[in-house]
């Protein structure tokens, strides 16, 4: 299938190319193939319109940075989901800071320096569409299983898969609570600083939150102490046997429809304070934090010693939740694989603020989960018609057939056909819509007692019913016909 991205590509007076093909306006489109695997490829289109800035355009270019220029081009600019657009200002522009050539901001708009020729602009046009859409990694990563091991990436199985809800959980452990009295405002954290990301990600799936304090809950792991430092250290290939202990405790995951993510903070109980985690290399971890792909994270939170040994016990310990929430945050963005890639030096991107992520940080986590959803859809549905093949006493109901596996198809091909046109939107609801269908037709009850009924298990219940019954009526027909082959050869009495 393909995935267009709509671009507009606005010059600014005195920037435009001497080199370029045709006067302005004009439309111009680029494709670029993104093999994923023998019988799948994934065609990107960008549809690029090039113009010139109109009055309003050249007046919000004229502030005074970036950020401002950023924030004036917003309601000019077209919001739909998964568009660009592009000022190209000139080389001697002050908006962009010396030795940097492209600006990402916050919403979905760039600012590049013209570059002199229209080789150079194309170059860098390709590089922030790259940065602000999706790329061939980000695709394979969606397509994961689907391309061969050795075409993927070490973070491409890293993700989150797409669903249709998460749910994410915050859990205080204390194992030593005779110790240390631990408070945290988790409620005002989660209102002040996640409530803002959620919302921004509530076009993507539905999100609950929870928190629990957890006592006498201990890692699992005996930490090694250091005597130059005076501390105990956790070596990054003891951190996978933290997690399986400490998620028995949880409970969280037992009754979830939907992925459980856990974000732990762990007050280090006092006889192994202070704890800190080291990486491969056996350097300390700057946030003393790690976190487990599609699972979560978990954040060592030290308490500083008494100062007097006399301290009476246990202490009243005030967790720094700015300081944990950065962690969870960053933590978060990793799972759902907005984490940012090294860039050139050239780039400058804004940070997103107080939302935790920008407009085409969100265009993207959109586009991998429609073509993830329309990926899932199909092997659903196929394996679905193979179990039919397979398993003669299965059969699909009419209802179910025409509420839910054809609109199912009707969804995914609905999605495939709005990203060949570009509107994002519309295709992530259907292709969200399909995968719903898809999932209630393979788990339909009408279908699930017969999926666990096959021809072997008939044979086992009801031999055992009629077998008995059986032995008797074929020793009586036995009989009956013995008896009567021996009347027949018996010679008839004549009178």
């Amino acid at each position: 299938f393909q995935l267009t991205v709509p671009i507009a590509v606005v010059f600014a007076p005195g920037t435009v190319p001497r080199d370029l093909p045709r006067p302005l306006p004009f439309r111009d489109m680029q494709e670029m193939e993104i093999p994923v695997n023998l019988r799948t490829s994934v065609t990107s289109r960008y549809e690029m319109v090039y113009r010139s800035t109109m009055a309003q355009e050249e007046a919000a270019l004229g502030a005074a940075t970036a950020r401002e220029a950023d924030a004036a081009l917003r309601p000019l600019q077209d919001a739909s989901l998964g568009s660009l657009t592009m000022y190209v200002v000139p080389e001697t522009s002050s908006l962009l800071p010396q030795g940097i050539s492209i600006y990402v901001g916050k919403h979905r708009s760039a600012l590049v320096r013209a570059g002199g020729d229209l080789a150079t602009l194309h170059t860098r046009l390709r590089q922030v569409t790259q940065v602000m859409s999706f790329t061939a990694s980000s695709i394979a990563a969606a397509l994961s299983d689907r391309v061969p091991d050795g075409q993927l990436g070490p973070d491409a199985r890293r993700h989150l898969k797409s669903s249709l809800g998460y749910e994410i959980t915050f859990s205080l452990l204390n194992p030593d609570p005779k110790s240390h009295a631990v408070d945290w405002d988790i409620e005002d954290a989660v209102n002040r600083y996640v409530q803002p990301v959620l919302d921004k990600l509530s076009l993507v799936a539905n999100f609950s939150v929870d928190s629990q304090i957890l006592y006498y809950a201990v890692l699992g792991v005996t930490p090694r102490f250091d005597k130059e430092s005076s501390s105990f250290l956790l070596s990054a290939h003891s951190l996978p046997h933290v997690i399986n202990p400490v998620e028995a405790r949880l409970g969280s995951s037992a009754a979830s429809l939907y992925p459980v993510l856990n974000f732990l903070l762990y007050v280090p109980e006092r006889s192994h304070s202070p704890l800190y985690i080291q990486d491969k290399d056996g350097a300390p971890v700057s946030t003393n934090a790690f976190h487990s792909p599609r699972w979560g994270g978990i954040m060592v939170y030290n308490v500083e010693a008494p100062a007097s040994a006399q301290a009476s016990l246990p202490l009243h310990v005030d967790v720094d939740m700015v300081r944990v929430m950065e962690v969870f945050l960053a933590q978060l963005r990793l799972l759902f694989g907005l984490s940012r890639e090294e860039l050139p030096a050239e780039f400058l991107l804004e940070r997103p603020g107080n939302e935790g992520l920008a407009d085409w940080e969100l265009d993207r986590l959109l586009w991998a989960h429609t073509v993830e959803n329309i990926a899932t859809v199909s092997t659903t549905l196929t394996s679905l018609a193979q179990l039919l093949d397979k398993i003669g006493n299965i059969v699909i109901k009419d209802d179910v057939a025409s509420e839910v596996v054809y609109r199912a198809v009707a969804s995914a091909q609905s999605a495939v056909a709005e990203l060949a046109v570009g509107h994002l939107h519309s295709a992530f609801q259907a292709s969200k819509e399909a995968a719903t269908s898809s999932e209630r037709a393979f788990f339909d009850p009408s279908l699930l007692h017969l999926l666990y009924f096959p021809d072997d298990q008939k044979f086992a219940i009801y031999i055992p019913l009629f077998l008995p019954m059986a032995v008797p009526i074929l020793l009586s027909l036995t009989k009956i016909v013995r008896e009567s082959r021996q009347c027949k050869k018996e010679p008839t009495k004549m009178d």
